[in-house]
């Protein structure tokens, strides 16, 4: 008994240890700020937020998000109120968080009298509809690197800068991402065109877009910049001095810094276009209220103090932020960073990112435009005018919303038949005791089936409810069974036409039956193979065909990805050694289809090689030995003796290895990225893009999860069903 109260006395002060603490700060009210910082931008954000806790009397509980997924979390976390107060974010989502209640006016957080003490740029970029509704931090646009050793002085011209000089072969004059849409704006306003209108309509069908790319490809051809671009080739490039100049924003200072010297310029005017400077996209970091943040005055007094003088003059000496202060630039010290300055004024030249909605549909139709024309399958109009046709299809309105009557009958008719099933089966003799004889045996299943609800059932309903609406998630409207009638009828166009269900789903099961049919191949023959009694070192050679399964696949998916690029990928030197040309591998469906497939195999056949050792394992030898007695042949005893005792081991971790690579999200996605023109995406991918790049349509998206979901329990059951033993079929 003394010893119990002393484990309790131990646990009672552990307990206090935990708690006490945070009691201690229970005091202090409290904020909770995300960000999507890294690196000296965040430490000099903690360093504010340091100074405006001692300031204030308040706790600031900081939480650091990735970009990518940072949106998202928001629009999960603020309308169930576990969200931020305050939040920094990108001003060209406004539009989207205040179409989704996200995001309240700026307010008292922003008085009139410290209006001037910002950009002007800056204020209209967090302005939207005559409303104000956050306080500009800080400011990014592209801008120009240059070697100044090869390029000593600021360049008169971007025509100028492209001449290649006599440089050697695998060296440019110039490198950027020259396929992202991002990248390409500062050409597309150059030229005089934009991306989207005020308005919402796609403006980059026309004929300043068509010059634009028309440029782009007039660069290409003079090989002033490199095929296949992408951010590690171009630091790559500019690390190693094989090209003059760079374009990149902020975020490539760090790689700049590793070069032996470097300037930075605003970027270079367009003589062909009158000398017009090639404009950026200028994207501002806003401190954006909560709609609860905005009701609790401590946060209203964060958001404004992280605008201040003196939170802009830490933020901009430590984090190298291009602020929005304009007296922060009249600081000797911080006037005298050379890159900083040149980073204002680029930001000075560049152009607000429209706020709309429309913007966030609008990126990948004109990316996939301008790849398109470069690859050369297209000429620029017929890939603009496509690439409206798609923003114009993403954008479409839901239809009218049907009687959901019918739904309704359907629901309540299915669970009238449950109920009508349960209560035959209580009413048949001895269910009662047979029920009370199973009560133990519930009792230890019920943890795991509460577990499997939780996480597996419950997903798939909230899924399927989520199938039949459209719209945003404050204004879902209910559309019955139209997403899915849009999805089977390829949304009025040709069945097969492009980005249609059945052309993906042909796609997808052509993937899955090679990836199969590869894995399973070479899993029996290495699984044979390490099972020779007499094969020495057996271990080691299984560690280490066993290490393509251990590392992360996206990781092995970006490597594989590098060794695809056409100019500097292993894949195409190995190639060389034999006289073949290079092959642009993400050009043609056949390639990227294969550089696919060539990446799943190396992540797949070492599950299926250890099934396979494990199941050649229980084949009885002296069944072996018989059969060589009655005079099999090696070929014969593999055949016929062998593969009927492994096959019962073998097909579960066929239909698993199925499903896994029916929903091989990461390697499409990471190496060929739907490339060429999204022809080699499968239906995963496929309802990805449509949750997160066109338009947030999380309702067809869904009805895309379900329709897997059901042609996977199709392919299971008809699989199951086909190796079962004839006993089995007997009685089924």
């Amino acid at each position: 008994m003394a010893a119990l109260v002393r484990v309790a006395f131990v646990f009672l002060a552990l307990a206090l240890a935990f708690v006490l603490p945070g009691c201690g700060g229970a005091d202090k009210p409290r904020l909770v700020l995300w960000h999507a910082y890294r690196g000296e931008e965040e430490t000099a954000l903690k360093t504010v937020l340091s100074a405006f806790e001692k300031e204030r009397g308040v706790s600031v509980e900081v939480l650091a998000l990735p970009f990518d997924a940072y949106a998202t979390k928001l629009e999960s976390a603020i309308p169930h109120a576990h969200g931020p107060d305050v939040f920094v974010d990108a001003h060209e989502r406004l539009g989207s968080y205040k179409k989704n209640d996200l995001v309240a006016p700026a307010g008292a957080a922003l008085p009139p009298e410290d209006r001037a003490l910002f950009d002007d740029a800056a204020l209209a970029a967090a302005t939207l509809d005559g409303t104000t509704y956050g306080v500009p931090l800080a400011q990014k646009s592209l801008a120009l690197f240059v070697n100044d050793a090869l390029v000593p002085n600021e360049p008169t011209s971007l025509e100028a800068l492209a001449k290649r000089d006599g440089l050697p072969d695998g060296s440019f004059p110039l490198a950027y991402e020259a396929e992202s849409a991002y990248f390409h704006a500062p050409l597309l306003h150059a030229f005089g065109g934009r991306m989207v209108d005020p308005d919402g309509t796609f403006a980059a069908a026309s004929p300043e877009g068509e010059a634009s790319i028309a440029f782009l490809l007039e660069l290409k051809k003079q090989k002033a910049l490199p095929d296949e671009p992408n951010g590690a080739l171009v630091t790559e490039l500019f690390a190693s001095g094989k090209t003059k100049a760079v374009i990149s924003g902020p975020w490539f200072l760090a790689d700049a810094k590793k070069s032996k010297s470097y300037k930075v310029f605003p970027l270079p005017k367009l003589r062909d276009q009158g000398d017009a400077r090639l404009r950026a996209f200028l994207t501002v970091d806003v401190a954006l209220l909560s709609p609860d943040g905005a009701k609790n005055p401590n946060a209203v007094a964060l958001a404004r103090y992280l605008g201040s003088l003196p939170s802009a003059r830490t933020r901009a000496l430590v984090g190298k932020q291009v602020v929005a202060t304009k007296a922060v630039w009249n600081d000797p010290e911080v006037a005298k960073d050379r890159d900083l300055s040149a980073f204002h004024a680029a930001a000075e030249t560049g152009i607000p990112m429209p706020t709309t909605p429309a913007m966030r549909a609008a990126w990948v139709p004109l990316e996939q435009a301008i790849k398109k024309a470069v690859r050369g399958d297209a000429t620029p109009k017929v890939a603009l005018d496509e690439a409206r046709a798609r923003f114009l299809d993403a954008m479409k309105p839901p239809p009218p919303s049907p009687s959901p009557t019918p739904l309704f009958v359907a629901v309540s008719l299915v669970l009238v038949g449950l109920a009508m099933v349960a209560v035959k089966n209580a009413r048949e003799p001895g269910f009662s005791s047979r029920f009370r004889a199973s009560v133990p045996a519930y009792k230890y299943v019920t943890h795991a089936a509460v577990v499997v609800f939780v996480l597996v059932v419950l997903p798939l309903v909230a899924g399927t409810l989520t199938s039949f609406f459209a719209g945003t998630r404050n204004e879902p409207q209910y559309v019955g069974l139209s997403n899915y009638v849009q999805i089977l009828t390829a949304r009025g166009g040709p069945l097969l036409g492009h980005g249609s269900f059945w052309l993906t789903l042909l796609v997808t099961v052509l993937w899955t039956l090679v990836n199969v049919t590869f894995h399973v191949g070479i899993g029996l023959v290495l699984g044979v193979i390490l099972s020779r009694p007499l094969l020495k070192l057996k271990a080691v050679y299984r560690v280490l065909l066993i290490l393509p399964w251990a590392v992360p696949s996206y990781v092995t998916a970006l490597a594989w990805k590098g060794m695809f690029h056409r100019q500097y990928g292993a894949v195409n030197a190995l190639l060389g050694l034999f006289g073949a040309e290079p092959i642009s591998w993400f050009s043609k469906f056949s390639t990227a289809f294969a550089a696919n497939v060539a990446t799943n195999v190396w992540l797949g056949f070492p599950f299926m090689m250890v099934v396979t050792v494990g199941a050649l394992t229980a084949v009885p030898k002296d069944v072996l030995e018989a059969a060589e007695v009655d005079g099999a042949t090696r070929w014969q005893r593999f055949r016929l003796v062998v593969m009927p005792l492994v096959a019962p081991a073998l097909l579960p971790s066929v239909v698993l290895g199925s499903v896994w690579t029916f929903n091989m999200f990461n390697v499409v996605f990471l190496v060929s990225g739907g490339e060429p023109d999204g022809q080699t995406d499968i239906l995963v991918s496929e309802a990805y893009r449509w949750a997160f790049t066109r338009n947030a349509q999380y309702g067809y998206a869904a009805a895309y999860a379900v329709l897997i979901f059901g042609l996977l329990l199709l392919m299971s059951r008809t699989m199951q069903r086909l190796t079962a033993p004839k006993e089995d079929k007997g009685r089924a």
